[in-house]
């Protein structure tokens, strides 16, 4: 089998352990429902995943960085299948919290161990495409796994989601062991040295955009199924098939947002981007009456929300390009963390006031991101055509 397949092939396993995390929102309302707690107290579950994403993995890194990579793999791959099948298996809210926190601990490994690996079986020349086309198999599980994961809830017990989950997990071990060759571990990057950039202000500032954001784009997302089933009426087949257009709007958006970002640069394509976000998502709470506008809004709140991820990430690594991996590393604790804030201020909203409040609390936070870049990215380029008014100068001095 080529390098080439082989990064496939953990394309398709990010796909898989992508579901486990996203599946959750697309079926709030029924685990809500089963368990005996409200649709806010089940968002909580999403909180809790991303915390332990955000703090367990750069722990877990550190201290497996020696590991041999395909063990750590499979080793993931492992603590993947007893966390789905905690979900199965063990009954209670609590329960289902332990499970979450484990399949976040093993989905944090393995897509950071899978990024290396990938890195590492292409060419020199083609590594940004390797990452690129994991990063492709996560986010499928948006268009693919969640929509399919609320269709089987629908017909059937939503636990069976998971119980098929881990048992594809079991497949997907089979397949790492026989496919993927060894590839040896790395001197471990100390967690005092991933902080010591947060001290940066130009940095700071930067992951701050990623914080509110995500948060902006949580609140509103990890409620998405029960407002489109009560806010806009929908029935359980056409909130699957919104989530399944949200899907498609994804893909189309992170596409474009790197097409953007080379040809129109950073600037225009992330704050542009976020404003269409803030506004498509007060359009949703505007047109919620009405099902048939809601579709369009849904992709286009999608489009312009994902359009900002590969930009984002490339201004990231601009800011410090001898620091890359653990710039990408910060950028996605920051990232689970947004989630998780998102989560929870989603689940108050919810609570205390209502359904419909959540799209106008998320464009607010998206608002203070895209305001924030506007001013950290103006700030940035006055500074730099002052350098370079500087050099001319000097350089005119020089020559007189």
């Amino acid at each position: 089998m080529s390098n080439a397949w082989k990064i496939y092939m953990l394309a398709i396993v990010s796909f898989l352990v992508g579901t486990s995390e996203f599946i959750i929102a697309g079926i709030l309302d029924q685990v809500a429902k089963d368990i005996g707690v409200s649709v806010s107290a089940a968002g909580q579950l999403i909180t809790v995943f991303s915390l332990a994403y955000a703090f367990g993995t750069p722990i877990l890194m550190a201290v497996t960085a020696r590991i041999e990579r395909r063990k750590l793999l499979l080793y993931s791959l492992g603590l993947f299948v007893i966390g789905n099948g905690m979900a199965v298996a063990l009954p209670g809210f609590e329960a289902l919290i332990g499970s979450r926190i484990i399949l976040a601990l093993s989905t944090g490994v393995f897509v950071v161990t899978a990024l290396t690996v990938a890195s590492k079986l292409a060419p020199a020349d083609k590594q940004g495409s390797a990452i690129a086309t994991l990063v492709m198999g996560f986010s499928t599980a948006l268009i693919i796994g969640v929509p399919i994961g609320r269709v089987i809830a629908s017909f059937y017990d939503w636990k069976l989601i998971f119980g098929g989950i881990g048992l594809l997990g079991l497949l997907a071990i089979l397949v790492i062991y026989y496919t993927i060759p060894h590839t040896e571990g790395e001197a471990p990057v100390p967690l005092r040295k991933q902080i010591a950039l947060l001290k940066e202000p130009r940095i700071a500032v930067a992951l701050s955009i990623t914080f509110f954001w995500i948060a902006g784009y949580s609140i509103a997302y990890t409620y998405i199924s029960p407002f489109l089933l009560n806010v806009s009426a929908m029935s359980g087949e056409g909130v699957s098939a919104g989530l399944f257009a949200f899907g498609i709007a994804s893909l189309i958006g992170s596409k474009f947002g790197g097409y953007s970002t080379d040809k129109w640069g950073v600037p225009r394509t992330l704050i542009g981007g976020m404003l269409f976000h803030a506004i498509s998502l007060i359009l949703l709470s505007l047109v919620a009456p009405f099902p048939a506008i809601v579709f369009p809004v849904l992709m286009l709140w999608s489009f312009s929300a994902w359009s900002s991820g590969p930009t984002q990430q490339y201004h990231l690594l601009t800011l410090a390009p001898e620091a890359s991996g653990i710039m990408l590393s910060l950028n996605s604790s920051v990232l689970q963390l947004a989630m998780a804030a998102g989560a929870g201020i989603g689940g108050v909203v919810v609570e205390h006031a209502s359904l419909t409040s959540i799209t106008w609390i998320g464009a607010a936070g998206v608002t203070v991101a895209a305001a924030t870049a506007a001013a950290s990215l103006g700030l940035s380029r006055t500074r730099r055509l002052a350098e370079e008014r500087r050099l001319q100068q000097q350089a005119k001095a020089g020559v007189s």
